[in-house]
């Protein structure tokens, strides 16, 4: 994990937190809830305000602690607690809308430009997103206007509803105007999601078009990864028939 600026993790604990207070509010079990509730309260300790140092240690104690939810759990756990971290501070860095180059993009400009060369510019494109890239095509799309027959997101933070969804662009969220179906996977075992009801924040575009949000269940001890999600029927299926129909045009 990176060292930065107070606000650099302070930017991570938040995040950890939102993922924390959504998973609280989909009425876990006993033991899940003491998990939840012991990993945010090392997120949040009593006392004085702590630099950044020590801020990191309280993020990967919690980290270490979500480790050992059913379908987080690896040996020693700390290879899992890692990875989490890793993923939410991609979403952080992006989110800061930070970190401008040579060319004079920030980081964020950069990565969506990147994605937007990858889109078919004179005819139909289908997008599959995983992660933070979910996050990176829903705003990339705002700004495409080839025909999008089919946009996946697999394993979402789009419903942490404080640490991403305000910093999110553009405002109000809507889904992109050129898409036609969007189909929003999660698996209940993926911390990175959080709440996976899109469709609760995310207003539908001017063709009625909203996210449609389906649990899928995966095994091992770490199931965010986008091949995770690609393995399953559910998830292939779709993607297949709607590159078969674009074949078709």
């Amino acid at each position: 994990m990176e060292r930065g600026s107070d606000g650099d993790v302070d930017g991570l604990s938040e995040l950890l937190i939102d993922a924390i207070n959504e998973r609280l509010a989909q009425d876990p079990d006993q033991h899940e809830a003491r998990k939840l509730n012991k990993a945010k309260a090392q997120l949040l300790p009593e006392g004085e305000a702590q630099g950044a140092g020590e801020i990191v240690r309280q993020i990967l104690s919690a980290a270490n602690t979500l480790s050992t939810l059913p379908g987080l759990r690896t040996i020693g756990g700390w290879t899992s607690a890692a990875i989490m971290i890793a993923q939410l501070n991609q979403v952080r860095r992006y989110l800061d809308r930070k970190g401008k180059g040579e060319d004079g993009l920030t980081l964020d400009a950069r990565i969506r430009d990147r994605v937007t060369k990858e889109f078919n510019p004179s005819g139909p494109t289908i997008v599959v997103a995983h992660s933070l890239g979910t996050v990176v095509a829903f705003e990339a799309l705002h700004d495409y206007d080839g025909a999008v027959p089919l946009f996946v997101t697999l394993g979402s933070p789009i419903g942490m509803r404080t640490a991403v969804q305000p910093h999110m662009r553009p405002q109000p969220l809507q889904a992109p105007h050129t898409v036609r179906r969007w189909l929003n996977f999660w698996d209940r075992d993926d911390i990175v999601v959080a709440n996976p009801q899109l469709h609760k924040w995310v207003a539908p575009n001017s063709a009625s078009v909203a996210p449609v949000s389906r649990r899928v269940d995966s095994d091992g001890a770490w199931v965010h990864p986008a091949a995770k999600y690609l393995a399953q029927p559910a998830v292939a299926g779709p993607v297949m028939e709607a590159l078969e129909g674009v074949s078709t045009i």
